[in-house]
């Protein structure tokens, strides 16, 4: 039986998330242990020390300014991005956490529209309530359990300001991935995040002990494994294909969050991201010429 074109891409693209989903469960412990910038800075020198000499030997070449400033202005988004994430998974549940970043899929449809000049779908609109409904009931059980307590605040604010870059991210994404080989696009996402985190490493870095900076390691690596996995799906199927299996990281990030944090699954969590993967869907389905605004 002849597979489907794009399967190898999906099989990639799940096996992507699944290593950025176990690099979040090192960085949680890292980041609560020196700090969410210094796990942030650390890992991205690392994986920059991992990924530049081999692509360097591979015959990596300096990009044209075009590409390069593709590069850049990624780098500068995935490096927020990820700053305020790891902020979060400091105040927050893993799950909980990857739950409410599930709203930027549903972003990056309107995004596209004002970046790239597509066209918002009426799907897109239902999809962003359904969306935003399911944060609201996932931050609704926090209140409801008395947990939003300033830390709680703190986290919430951080988590729905990654989405929002994740969400840029993933326009970006799609077109570094046409112009870039992986070793590239690996190398610049780990450079720029080093020198622009690296600014304020002489007055916030945080040295850590040996067992933290193991886990850094291992979560460099998986950051390498995944950027370079993640960006050769891209560029072989199209993002709206690829996205809804995004999803899966929830999955990920339970068994994770359990086996190294201990943390529960409460139920307005599961409530909430079931209302957030159905509006995502709905938003990412292609439409038919009869549906089409």
């Amino acid at each position: 039986m002849q597979r489907h074109p794009a399967f190898m891409p999906i099989v990639v693209t799940l096996l992507g998330i699944a290593m950025l989903s176990l690099m979040d469960a090192f960085m949680k412990g890292a980041s609560l242990a020196i700090g969410a910038y210094s796990a942030a800075w650390l890992r991205a020198a690392i994986g920059l020390a991992v990924i530049a000499p081999a692509w360097l030997v591979a015959g990596g070449r300096w990009p044209t300014r075009k590409v390069l400033r593709l590069h850049l202005l990624r780098g500068v988004v995935s490096t927020f991005m990820a700053l305020t994430f790891f902020i979060a998974l400091t105040k927050l549940p893993l799950a909980e956490t990857i739950a409410i970043s599930f709203v930027a899929p549903i972003v990056s449809l309107f995004l596209a529209a004002l970046l790239l000049g597509e066209q918002v779908r009426r799907r897109a609109i239902t999809g962003s309530v359904l969306g935003l409904a399911g944060t609201l009931v996932i931050i609704g059980g926090r209140l409801g359990s008395g947990r939003l307590d300033d830390d709680a605040l703190l986290g919430l604010g951080s988590i729905v300001l990654s989405a929002l870059l994740y969400a840029w991210n993933l326009v970006l994404q799609r077109q570094q991935a046409l112009v870039a080989k992986p070793a590239e696009v690996a190398t610049f996402h780990c450079g720029v995040a080093t020198l622009v985190l690296g600014l304020a490493a002489p007055f916030m870095l945080v040295l850590p002990d040996l067992p933290t900076l193991g886990h850094l390691g291992i979560a460099a690596l998986l950051t390498v494994g995944g950027a370079m996995v993640m960006s050769w799906a891209y560029a072989r199927a199209e993002a709206q294909l690829l996205v809804p299996f995004e999803y899966s990281a929830f999955l990920w990030a339970t068994l994770f969050g359990w086996l190294f944090f201990a943390e529960e699954i409460r139920l307005p969590t599961l409530a909430g991201t079931a209302l957030i993967v159905i509006g995502c869907w709905i938003a990412s389905r292609k439409p038919t010429e009869q549906s089409a605004i």
